[in-house]
């Protein structure tokens, strides 16, 4: 019956996603407001997105291996604290300098701690239905445009962009806090011993303490790679949609509710993308949503009406909504368990690396240009690449899962 326990980790963990993710990727909908508030301008708040971006993955590479050792509750409640903080300073910074630093580190330091240390607790409790549980998980990111976005909007309309955030800042930690109690560590299971007709001295054990046998297989070069690539080609499109929908004559709140149509695409993309990873392999369907998000960043260009955008929502969404979380499902086919926080961890930081790309350059590209045209071209090559490199994928080495070694590059 212990088993069973698996999915109200699976509940509580697409909840605290939900809410923690909505915290911090809200920033786009407080963009305008604060840069007319303030006289900012859009290319220096993107930067705290930027920064946030770069700090999440450092601070998720150290969040990761730490919940090895102690566990995800512990690093999800301290990540709390550290996420309403860092909300709190936000919301009363009286310059550009205290607002990127409050929200680049503190809220960029918390939200590493929410995807590693959460996927590689949900991959714990699970053989079966691997790729259907976090999928789960990471739908609470997919629903979190669908609350946080558009309940952000309304209060920025009604108390105005700093009262809004320090709301949601004492909701985050309201509801996250709870939730991260229900976290338990999955039953201990033996680690298989090494094959009796292994080569001696052609593996290295994968403890959490080897950290530079996991980032030399070329399985980890791969996987961090195409991350990397994936995350760089989405996330300069994601943050800039609202203020080119508004600039395409969109209202405020409408352009804000696109974020909830890709949020609802993106349920149906995790849904239909874990099923399908679970019978189909995880490698064939991360290269095809690769190939979909790049094509629909692509068609971007030729998008000016709300309906339109609503439409490409609902690709967009889907593709990449639905292969985000099944990065970590296939780090489970190439690692151990034991140091899936580490491995989680450490391709978090590539990702993050990539998402910190494209709000900064789509405000330079903006800044630069008046338009956001040479965003979608150069985004959309760069999600070619993400499935380009996804081809590379190297097979599941049975040395690597079932015994434990680690193959050196």
């Amino acid at each position: 019956m212990v088993r069973h326990y698996g999915w109200v980790i699976v509940a509580a963990g697409a909840v605290i996603s939900c809410v923690a993710a909505g915290s911090m990727f809200a920033l786009p909908v407080y963009l305008a407001p604060i840069a007319e508030d303030t006289g900012w301008s859009r290319a220096g708040i993107s930067g705290a997105m930027t920064l946030g971006f770069l700090m999440m993955g450092v601070a998720g590479f150290f969040w990761g291996s730490l919940s090895d050792r102690i566990g995800a509750r512990p690093v999800v409640l301290m990540a709390t604290v550290l996420l309403g903080l860092g909300l709190l300073l936000s919301s009363q910074a009286s310059n550009l300098l205290m607002f990127q630093l409050s929200y680049g580190l503190l809220i960029g330091g918390a939200a590493g701690a929410f995807f590693a240390p959460l996927m590689a607790n949900v991959i714990g409790w699970f053989e079966t239905n691997r790729s259907l549980a976090v999928s789960l998980v990471s739908i609470g990111g997919g629903v979190a445009p669908m609350v946080v976005t558009p309940l952000a909007s309304v209060l920025i309309g009604i108390y105005g962009w700093r009262s809004a955030m320090l709301m949601i800042a004492v909701g985050a930690v309201a509801i996250i806090g709870p939730m991260a109690l229900l976290l338990r560590r999955a039953p201990a299971t033996a680690e298989p011993m090494p094959a009796p007709d292994a080569a001696p001295g052609a593996a290295v054990s994968a403890q959490p303490s080897r950290l530079g046998a996991i980032i030399r297989t070329p399985q980890f070069l791969v996987l961090a790679g195409t991350f990397f690539l994936c995350c760089a080609a989405h996330s300069g499109p994601i943050f800039h949609t609202v203020s080119y929908a508004m600039i395409c004559g969109a209202s405020s709140l409408a352009a804000a509710s696109i974020y909830s149509v890709e949020g609802v695409a993106g349920l149906f993309g995790r849904l239909l993308f874990g099923l399908s990873a679970d019978r189909l392999g995880v490698k064939r369907v991360i290269i095809a949503g690769l190939l979909l998000q790049a094509a629909g960043i692509y068609t971007y260009i030729y998008v000016t009406q709300l309906r339109d955008f609503y439409m490409l929502a609902s690709v967009l969404g889907m593709a990449y909504g639905g292969v985000m979380p099944l990065y970590g499902v296939l780090a489970r086919d190439y690692f151990p368990a034991r140091v899936m926080g580490t491995v989680l961890g450490g391709i978090t930081m590539t990702s993050a690396i990539g998402m910190a790309f494209g709000p900064v350059g789509g405000g330079w590209i903006f800044d630069t240009f008046g338009n956001y045209h040479w965003l979608y071209v150069s985004s959309a090559a760069i999600g070619l690449a993400a499935a380009a490199l996804a081809l590379a994928f190297p097979p599941r080495a049975p040395a690597l899962h079932d015994q434990g070694e680690l193959q050196p590059a």
